[in-house]
């Protein structure tokens, strides 16, 4: 799985743009949005973290890349090695 920061994703104009983004390189990607959070997060066999960063880019986001237990620990309030809180 990837896992980006998209700050610049702001509605669901957004999601949709960056979901239609990501399935063009992948059309069995699985995509998750988290809107709230700025979170993408992708699961894809056939393309690589940079492929993906490059589709969010090119559909007029920032993406950053980001690892999935840090997304994990973000969603339950604690810090990406589980010691910090």
């Amino acid at each position: 799985m990837y896992a980006f920061e998209v700050q610049d994703m702001t509605c669901g104009h957004c999601v949709n743009a960056i979901t239609q983004a990501l399935t063009a390189v992948d059309r069995d990607a699985k995509v998750q949005i988290d809107l709230a959070g700025h979170r993408v997060e992708v699961e894809s066999a056939a393309a690589t973290a940079k492929v993906l960063a490059d589709a969010i880019r090119e559909a007029g986001y920032t993406p950053k890349r980001v690892f999935a237990a840090t997304v994990a620990a973000a969603a339950e309030g604690g810090g990406c090695c589980g010691s910090c809180g």
